[in-house]
């Protein structure tokens, strides 16, 4: 459920406006939007001292053994672990220039500088070009040039002038300022800081709590900041503007009442973005993890489809994943992780319990065990299986064909479903409006389509009664889903987009075959493995230990795909084919109070 809100308006003296903003961040109920372009000097200064420790945090090295902490103050930590990443930037620069100077000798040879310097005092200048081979005929017959180097199309010349001003006719080579063992040398203390300023860093790991302390505090006086600086002026008043939870709204009465604050409490209008604050049920709040994982929140005036969500999304990683064994090898890592991540929150543990156990279940009935016939034929496991959903059935092909149609099918009823229960949610929102005609309406021609789907993909004739529920449905869309235009306007209106939302509409119904075919490719990846590795049996122990290699790398590769597919078809299904018909944006903002910490 997404949790009404009230706008509010507070109004204080500008006196008084520090503390009560003080006495509102203890509250901790009032949610404040923040203009983006609230600038100021103390702004300025908050967001530089929040950088600077945000980016020592992460130059601190991750370990799972701190070391001790040090008595130094967090600033002062923050600062020398700043200083030790702007020389070790400084060392690595120069570093860089070395290692140019370093690959020119590599190029050119160890050239002694000092023995060319004489040699200049003796009258004889040394000059170095590279230059194309075509361009040899342009040098002067009576020039002192030798080839040291060079390939079928360039060369490298050395002309040795008589007078500092002779020059060939192409771009002369700089000598580098240092000598090739002074490059080496200084690379060689240079390395050795490096790893001496690394080695410094480690000692600031026992102070990563202390770094986090300072950027909490940091964050916390920053949005003091650009909330006292988000204010408006009335002359001697100040005036702030937020939201609070509906059911919370007495707080702000008494806190009001007591410190001599004005208020103004109003629902939110049209115009207003109040931001979206999610009250599920317990079992539901195992899906946050994943809205929290895609960043996704449904605007203020949407719908909250945790529970919609949890229900499809673990029926499709069940069917998208498929394998019982699999299932089984979730729940065993999710209760070890729990064992070692204790201080972690409960749901993501708990959804991976939920969505394992589905695994498990939805493998079990399909006789699916690590991909192995071999498996699913014991009897004991073999008493479970549905044969409609079975996944083996080499030996009977009619059969097996059989319970593809009927998984095909299967997947239509399962998108028809869904897309339907959209459309009623819809409806039932506009219970009050004859647009909630129009809306069911689209949920027969979601059944519509499921009859057509079924005709055209998998030959199944459609019932005649399918035929005039798409009929009806069209009529029922086209005249009652823009009702507030007018029966006739908003039919009008409507009648340029409803054939390609329908057509829009098949595709959506048709687009649930990739929990079919997504999940049969896992079994079959599986199946192949397993024969790669054990088809022909195990003959020696060198044979036994490759077999191992290959069923560990294949079901470790599938188990990858398989998590990957989630994300592109178990999570789009819902995102995107569910939301769509919703007609949800995902524009939402999050309930973030003005508090303490």
């Amino acid at each position: 459920m997404i949790v009404p809100m009230q706008k509010v308006t507070l109004l204080v003296s500008r006196q008084d406006r520090d503390s009560a903003l003080k006495t509102l961040r203890k509250m901790g109920v009032v949610h404040i939007n923040i203009p983006r372009s609230v600038i100021s000097e103390d702004i300025s200064r908050l967001e530089e001292k929040l950088n600077r420790a945000e980016k020592a945090f992460r130059l601190v090295p991750e370990t799972e053994k701190p070391g001790k902490p040090g008595k130094e103050s967090a600033r002062d930590i923050i600062d020398d672990i700043l200083e030790i990443d702007e020389l070790r930037s400084t060392l690595t620069q120069r570093l860089s220039e070395l290692s140019d100077m370093e690959a020119w000798y590599e190029r050119w040879g160890k050239i002694s500088l000092e023995d060319v310097k004489k040699l200049a005092k003796s009258g004889l200048f040394i000059k170095l070009y590279a230059t194309s081979r075509s361009a040899l005929e342009d040098i002067p017959g009576d020039a002192w040039v030798f080839e040291i180097g060079g390939d079928k199309n360039d060369v490298r010349l050395v002309l040795v002038a008589q007078r500092e001003d002779e020059r060939l006719p192409f771009k002369e080579e700089v000598f580098p300022p240092m000598e090739y063992k002074a490059i080496r040398e200084e690379q060689g203390e240079i390395e050795k800081e490096l790893k001496a300023l690394s080695k410094k860093l480690w000692q600031y790991t026992g102070d990563v709590e202390k770094i986090q302390g300072y950027i909490q505090s940091a964050e916390k006086d920053l949005k003091l900041a650009k909330v006292r600086d988000s204010m408006a002026e009335e002359g001697p008043v100040l005036l702030l503007e937020g939201f609070i939870p509906e059911e919370k709204k007495d707080i702000i009465k008494k806190g009001a009442d007591k410190y001599g604050w004005g208020y103004v409490l109003e629902t939110p209008s049209e115009e207003d973005l109040p931001p979206t604050l999610i009250k599920t049920p317990k079992w539901v709040d195992v899906i946050k993890p994943v809205f929290d994982f895609m960043g996704t929140v449904p605007g203020y005036r949407e719908y909250d489809i945790s529970m919609w969500f949890l229900i499809f999304f673990s029926l499709f990683f069940a069917m998208l994943i498929g394998d019982a064994g699999y299932g089984l090898l979730f729940i065993g890592i999710t209760a070890w992780a729990r064992t070692r991540m204790k201080h972690f929150p409960p749901e993501p543990f708990r959804l991976m319990y939920i969505l394992g156990g589905a695994t498990f279940l939805w493998g079990v009935i399909s006789g699916t065990w690590f991909g192995s016939e071999t498996i699913a034929s014991i009897p004991f496991l073999r008493q479970f299986i549905i044969p409609s959903v079975s996944s083996f059935d080499l030996k009977n092909p009619a059969a097996f064909n059989d319970n593809q149609t009927f998984m095909m099918a299967m997947c239509f009823i399962i998108g028809a479903v869904h897309l339907t229960i959209a459309h009623l949610i819809n409806a039932w929102k506009l219970r009050h409006s004859l647009n909630a005609v129009g809306q069911l309406g689209w949920a027969m021609i979601i059944w519509g389509v499921y009859f057509l789907a079924g005709q055209l993909v998998l030959n199944k004739p459609m019932p005649s009664f399918g035929g005039w529920l798409l009929a009806i449905g069209f009529l029922m869309a086209l005249f009652f889903s823009a009702t507030e235009k007018g029966i006739i306007k908003g039919a009008l209106s409507t009648l340029g987009n409803l054939p390609l939302d329908m057509i829009s509409g098949f595709s959506d119904v048709v687009s649930y075959l990739r929990l079919f075919a997504v999940g049969y490719a896992s079994v079959v990846v599986a199946y192949s493995f397993n024969q790669m590795a054990i088809g022909d049996g195990i003959s020696s122990v060198f044979s036994g230990l490759i077999a191992a290699f290959i069923l560990f790398l294949g079901h470790g590769l599938n188990i990858i795909l398989g998590a990957m597919s989630i994300i592109v078809h178990g999570v789009r299904l819902n995102m995107l084919e569910f939301s769509g018909h919703l007609g949800m944006e995902w524009s939402g903002v999050k309930y973030e109070p003005f508090k303490e910490s």
